[in-house]
């Protein structure tokens, strides 16, 4: 469950560091009471799931899981470039996410 719980948390890191670009440094008030709440609520979930998994690799997949959405994100919804180079470097750090998770 608890990694369940610290997948969730970082699609809504992903969330919120998407939410950034649209508070248009928090002058926007609808997306930036979004982006504050998705924050917490991913900081809250990271918490409860490092009841149970180690900091360290809870921390560096929470992290990995929201590098990795919002590099995607940001080559979808704002035309971001997709070299090769890049996919592969997020490609890496899927592996590296991966092999977190197998070996604890």
């Amino acid at each position: 469950m608890a990694w369940l719980i610290l997948f969730v948390a970082g699609l809504l890191e992903t969330g919120w560091a998407i939410g950034l670009k649209y508070t248009e440094g928090f002058t926007k008030l609808v997306p930036s009471v979004l982006t504050l709440a998705t924050m917490a609520t991913s900081v809250v979930l990271l918490s409860i799931a490092l009841r149970t998994l180690p900091v360290g690799t809870g921390y560096a997949v929470w992290t990995g899981i929201g590098a990795v959405g919002t590099a995607i994100l940001g080559i979808v919804l704002f035309g971001e470039p997709a070299t090769a180079a890049r996919l592969a470097c997020i490609g890496l750090i899927v592996a590296g996410i991966a092999g977190l998770k197998f070996v604890s």
